[in-house]
């Protein structure tokens, strides 16, 4: 039996388009615009409203303790690499990070993928300018091409049809893997096949040869593998573009609330978290689990109003925030942040992004990070928790399966002159497959201490 809507909701969700709006393109055709969002609305949704329920529920236990949330993805996907085999790598990197966190830590990791819809990237400033000639800046594949040309710049509502389709189609395979017998812990061997032997690999296989015998040892017992068969994967990313999400949300017929079925887990970035702003009104009217960066500008008192914004009668799993401090600020910066939201009392689950404070140049001229400080900035958000008797619920790491050279060290030592060999990100740099799984270890050897 389906529930009516009550007129009141429908019609808030376009409460935004009132607000300062930040972070937006300007689209240059208004009704080809309307046409894509018209469009948008009609087709189904990409993923469904029980799924963010059950997600809702898994990240209140990781803000209880009981359990560890695993975020990890492109910084920008891109159209052009939403192959199986890219697909395929991302997600067998982080099921083997969570392989290593579940056994490391002895308990349930959430998964998510920052995946299916991470086409949107907020940028510094509108234009680029090159060589005096200035264009609108690339604001990700869902927007404009990355071609510094004209053409190639200029803000294409099609592309949004085109961010659906192609989300729809990773959607597809993510659930076909994670179902069909791929993620399987009695595959545990497999999934390192065609890497490179590395320290973290040698580390892995160990693991691997553990969870085998432990494997052995409960089919002895008469143990049911039904449970390690396939996994819950879930799909987010940072809900920016508002011509995205507002179409694609829609109303369960089971309560008559609102859900944006574009990802299970959606957040409000650094630069659009204004209290006044469209961004956090529109969320505020949604069911799903929403996230929250918070910087290193973030005060208590900021946290504080935005629980009131979006969570204000303290629903747990409700709101993550999500802190990126930077390694040399997270040991000053978060223990007031935490500290004072804590004695508020509504549930909270803390996430660490450990890679947007974490920015350098290279000498060789490459955006890039230094793994030991995204190391660091996560060790230093443990320790704040630890002192604090509070929850480090979990992690969110910009990954990619693949070996490119865009961070520097790590065991696989990535020196300013291999950057030049496999940088391929359009955006920010990401951990490769080797780094991840490095991370995961260490990351893993916190959880058991705390």
């Amino acid at each position: 039996m389906s529930v009516t809507p009550d007129p009141t909701v429908v019609e808030g969700l376009d409460a935004w388009r009132s607000l300062p709006t930040l972070q937006q393109p300007v689209w240059p055709d208004k009704d080809a615009l309307r046409r894509a969002t018209d469009k948008l609305a009609s087709l189904p949704p990409l993923v469904f409203a029980g799924e963010a329920d059950a997600l809702r529920a898994q990240l209140a236990a990781a803000g209880r303790g009981e359990a560890f949330v695993l975020v990890g993805g492109d910084c920008a996907e891109t159209f052009a690499d939403a192959t199986a085999d890219n697909i395929r790598n991302k997600i067998k990197t982080i099921l083997q990070m969570a392989v290593v966190l579940t056994y490391g830590a002895s308990m349930p990791v959430v998964k998510i993928g920052r995946m299916a819809g991470q086409y949107a990237k907020p940028r510094s400033s509108d234009t680029e300018t090159r060589d005096g000639v200035t264009l609108p800046a690339f604001r990700g594949d869902i927007v404009n091409g990355f071609d510094f040309t004209p053409e190639a710049r200029t803000p294409d509502p099609q592309r949004l049809l085109e961010a659906y389709h192609t989300s729809a189609a990773t959607l597809n395979l993510i659930r076909a893997f994670t179902t069909g017998g791929f993620a399987s812990l009695l595959r545990v061997h497999e999934w390192n096949r065609g890497f490179t032997q590395t320290p973290a690999y040698a580390r892995y296989e160990v693991l691997a040869a553990e969870i085998d015998r432990a494997i052995r040892f409960m089919a002895a017992c008469g143990a049911d593998f039904d449970q390690l068969r396939t996994v819950d994967f879930y799909s987010s990313h940072e809900g920016l573009l508002l011509d995205y999400e507002r179409p694609l949300t829609r109303i369960d017929s089971r309560t008559g609330l609102p859900y944006d079925c574009s990802a299970h887990f959606v957040w409000i970035g650094e630069r659009t978290r204004q209290l006044d702003g469209a961004h956090v009104d529109f969320f505020s009217r949604l069911q799903n689990p929403i996230g929250v960066k918070l910087g290193p500008t973030a005060s208590a008192d900021d946290a504080l109003a935005l629980l009131d914004k979006l969570n204000p009668t303290g629903e747990a799993g409700r709101i993550t925030f999500v802190t990126r401090m930077g390694a040399s600020k997270v040991r000053d910066l978060l223990p007031g942040l935490v500290e004072k939201v804590a004695a508020d009392g509504r549930p909270v689950t803390w996430v660490c992004d450990p890679m947007h404070g974490n920015g350098i140049t290279s000498a060789t001229g490459y955006k890039t990070r230094r793994f030991s400080d995204v190391m660091d900035e996560v060790a230093g958000f443990f320790e704040v928790h630890r002192a604090l008797g509070t929850v480090p619920g979990g992690l969110l790491i910009e990954l990619t399966g693949d070996d490119v050279t865009e961070v520097l060290g790590g065991s696989v030592e990535i020196d300013d002159e291999r950057l030049a060999e496999r940088y391929e990100t359009l955006v920010d740099p990401r951990l490769n497959h080797q780094q991840s799984l490095e991370l995961a270890f260490q990351v893993g050897e916190l959880l058991r201490s705390s």
